[in-house]
């Protein structure tokens, strides 16, 4: 990795676009400090329903900042739009129809992006009333959500300007900035507060030794990949023989990424959100009872949500009937399989089975907070296993992208 970075700073193309990305990211982290006008910066609590969202916008939301939602409002509404497009048959043609198609479609994810911003940025401001400067105005009140939805929107578009001319997906790169951000910060806090009657070294030393463990797990199954092998037959094309190569198909083990931890997240924050405008009703105590983060009934209901969103998501995602025609109609096979359904049948059946295996990963990482507080003694840390796997994924993601970058480069100097 470090020979890559090292290689990629000597060649000018590369390392403007790496220059240029870290310069988009400070803009990022400056305006995670600038206050919404006629809001003040607040204490989220531990365990808040908006702790997820304050780790997306690197600690944005309890500053009460302009970037305060971050890119969530963008990601749910990209995972709407994934959803709806399988659903309607006008927006499934649309994504077919190339570059043109996808654009219609992405101009549709930013209208639902501004649409769900004002919701939840709505719902945040009514949340935390008492950190307004006058929370019977009216006027702050239209200020305060309009600036915060105008935040996501300019987020937005540095999540775009990033992946144009800079290195890696934008909208990755900006919840990676967060994620480190406050995890910096929280570790300097809890090494400090060794030794002064805080945490005991031994309980330290073990977090450390378990986070290294955790993510090597981590690097180990986002790199996974089950390898289907696929035989082309010979074709000829006038004079020209084609096919005859074998090759493979990747499944990965991770084959939807960090979205159920998310949708399971944004689906059971919702009523706790609906519940937070009426504090002192029966439907309040009672979800603050049973559906509030870490609590039993919660984390069970949160695991079975994640288990159900990795199957459907893959369904959505991945469609072996599809597949399997396409590898029939250029000629290729499965080894030992009949083209057309039976290999279809296959493949759902191999999806299936390590959708299983991913499924019971992705849960395990969702709940690692809930299971390594206690263990270790260390709560106050920002270390969560949703923040983990994001993390390790971009970082993953990025190198690929500087390492196919550097090799391009090769190729291209020696054409030359």
């Amino acid at each position: 990795m470090w020979e890559s970075l090292k290689t990629a700073f000597r060649i000018p193309e590369i390392r403007k676009k790496m220059w240029w990305t870290v310069f988009l990211l400070a803009v990022f982290r400056l305006g995670s400090y600038i206050v919404v006008p006629g809001m003040s910066s607040f204490n989220l609590g531990e365990n808040n329903i908006f702790n997820l969202l304050d780790m997306f916008s690197g600690g944005a939301l309890s500053n009460m900042s302009v970037f305060a939602l971050g890119v969530q409002p963008y990601i749910t509404s990209s995972i709407i739009m994934n959803l709806l497009t399988m659903v309607i048959p006008s927006w499934q043609e649309l994504s077919k129809e190339g570059p043109e198609g996808r654009r219609v479609l992405a101009r549709y994810t930013k209208y639902g992006t501004v649409i769900l911003g004002l919701l939840q940025a709505f719902a945040i401001t009514m949340s935390f009333r008492g950190a307004m400067v006058d929370p019977t105005s009216v006027t702050s009140l239209l200020t305060v959500v309009l600036t915060m939805t105008a935040g996501t929107v300019f987020l937005t578009w540095l999540g775009e300007h990033i992946s144009e001319r800079g290195i890696g997906n934008g909208v990755s790169m900006l919840i990676f900035a967060g994620i480190v951000a406050r995890f910096v910060p929280d570790a300097i806090r809890t090494v400090q507060s060794v030794g002064q009657g805080g945490i005991p070294l031994f309980r330290l030393l073990l977090f450390l030794v378990l986070t290294v463990l955790i993510v090597a797990f981590v690097v180990i199954v986002t790199q996974g990949e089950r390898k289907i092998p696929v035989q082309y037959a010979k074709r000829v094309v006038g004079r020209k023989m084609y096919g005859g190569q074998a090759t493979h198909m990747p499944l990965r083990v991770n084959q939807v990424g960090v979205i159920p931890v998310i949708f399971a997240s944004s689906v059971l924050a919702f009523p706790m959100t609906i519940a937070s405008f009426f504090p002192e009703s029966g439907f309040s105590r009672f979800m603050q009872k049973f559906f509030y983060p870490g609590q039993i009934v919660y984390l069970v209901i949160y695991a079975v949500f994640i288990f159900v969103f990795s199957y459907f998501y893959t369904a959505v995602t991945f469609n072996p009937v599809e597949v399997a025609d396409n590898l029939k109609k250029y000629g290729g096979f499965i080894p030992g399989i009949r083209p057309g359904r039976p290999t279809a049948e296959y493949l759902d059946k191999v999806l299936t089975r390590i959708t299983t295996a991913g499924a019971l990963f992705l849960t395990f990482i969702a709940l690692l907070p809930y299971l390594l507080g206690p263990l270790t003694g260390i709560r106050q840390i920002g270390f969560g296993g949703t923040s983990l796997l994001i993390a390790v994924g971009v970082a993953i993601d990025t190198m690929k992208q500087i390492e196919a970058q550097l090799v391009m480069r090769q190729y291209e100097g020696f054409l030359k």
